[in-house]
């Protein structure tokens, strides 16, 4: 059973709670988290840090010194932003901006965070912990400005975690190898020739060959990826013509590719150009292809993974520590920061006994407030044992 009063101090759980709810009801998108970054910044520097800046915009970090100054430094990522979906869960701190809502449990990260800083702040790492606060990491640019900030020069390890009510509060994922997909959006152009829809040999029709392309992207994974390796290719928008009567001279396509290592990665940004432009040589159109890479596969590293899954289980219990099961090809931007340093991301359960699995990016989305304590103990022991580890 979890005890809270074993895991955070009740006057600490209280001023958490109080945050969370406060960012919840106030949401604010990505790199547009003005509100959110202040209530940060000041509840960080009431615990009187070693430093204290904003950055990245809209992001916060906060340095807490440890028990050796020479010692290795640990840094704990909490990502901050909302999404723009209508929130339908109808709690008494539900979001008051129409059409923006923390769906993803971003509000319970920030709290676990700054919850972790009160933590390390009462019982400090071998060496110092950065509190990182991270904007606009639903756009996967938040990481990259963060890192392009400097806010981790000469941080040794970096760990985070993330809220999923497909486990129960008290349940954490922290295990080595693939947890998140890399995400790169396309946008494909289909160019051919306008004309009446009552004569078409007189056009190109770029319709047909959109028809056709959507198929075709399909085969990327059914046909070019080894069947072992988790990927997928999803078109999300197709938008063609103005009128039933009138055949249109462009057809434009966009979606995501997302695979889970480098090599899986490159082929389907390869054949996603390859198929394109066949296809539409094959209807006699031309293709404008164009990418935009986002974060990258997100994969744990054993090391920092067993250290992780050893601080849960000792702020927990033995049977604290639960597999993935399925693997999630969502993306997750914390992937950036495994590219410079080691580390590892968590999840961390989110769901109340008796509650329903509610899918994150939903209008009915919430994470359980114990979730909260959970985060902020399991991260800073974390912090603590990789700081000892990492000391030797």
């Amino acid at each position: 059973m979890l005890e809270p009063d074993r895991l955070v101090p009740a006057d600490v759980r209280r001023r958490l709670v109080a945050l969370r709810e406060a960012i919840h009801r106030q949401p604010e998108l990505g790199f547009e988290e003005r509100e959110t970054s202040r209530r940060l910044y000041e509840a960080l520097g009431e615990l009187r840090p070693a430093a204290l800046e904003r950055i990245a915009d809209t992001g916060v970090v906060a340095r807490f010194r440890g028990r050796e100054r020479a010692a290795p430094v640990v840094a704990v990522r909490g990502d901050i932003d909302a999404l723009p979906i209508t929130e339908e869960t109808g709690l008494p701190f539900a979001s008051q901006r129409a059409g923006v809502m923390h769906a993803c449990g971003h509000d319970v990260h920030a709290a676990w965070t700054v919850g972790v800083a009160h933590l390390v702040a009462r019982e400090p790492a071998t060496g110092d912990v950065v509190v990182v606060l991270q904007p606009a990491e639903e756009t996967g640019r938040g990481a990259a400005a963060v890192l392009a900030a400097g806010a981790l020069a000469g941080v040794s390890a970096i760990f985070g975690g993330h809220v999923d009510r497909r486990f129960a509060v008290g349940q954490v994922v922290a295990q080595a190898g693939p947890l998140a997909a890399s995400a790169d959006t396309f946008t494909i152009t289909l160019r051919g020739a306008g004309a009446h829809a009552a004569r078409p040999h007189e056009g190109v029709d770029p319709i047909v060959g959109a028809g056709a392309l959507v198929g075709a992207l399909q085969t990327l994974v059914a046909r070019r990826v080894n069947p072992s390796v988790p990927a997928v290719v999803t078109v999300g928008t197709v938008h063609a013509g103005t009128a039933p009567n009138v055949i249109p001279d462009c057809a434009t396509l966009s979606g995501t590719l997302r695979a889970v290592d480098p090599d899986t990665r490159a082929l389907l940004q390869r054949e996603l150009r390859r198929v394109a432009e066949g296809v539409a040589a094959a209807h006699a159109l031309t293709a404008d292809v164009a990418l935009d890479i986002g974060p990258p596969p997100l994969v744990n590293p054993s090391q920092p993974a067993d250290w992780a899954r050893r601080a849960a289980q000792r702020v927990l219990g033995e049977g604290a520590a639960v597999p993935l099961g399925p693997l999630n090809l969502a993306a997750e931007d914390f992937a950036c920061y495994l590219e410079q340093m080691p580390g590892c991301f968590l999840r961390i359960g989110a769901r109340e006994a008796g509650g329903p699995a509610i899918p994150a990016h939903s209008p009915r989305f919430y994470a359980a407030p114990e979730s909260i304590f959970v985060g902020a103990a399991v991260l800073a022991e974390t912090a603590r044992v990789a700081s000892a580890e990492l000391r030797g």
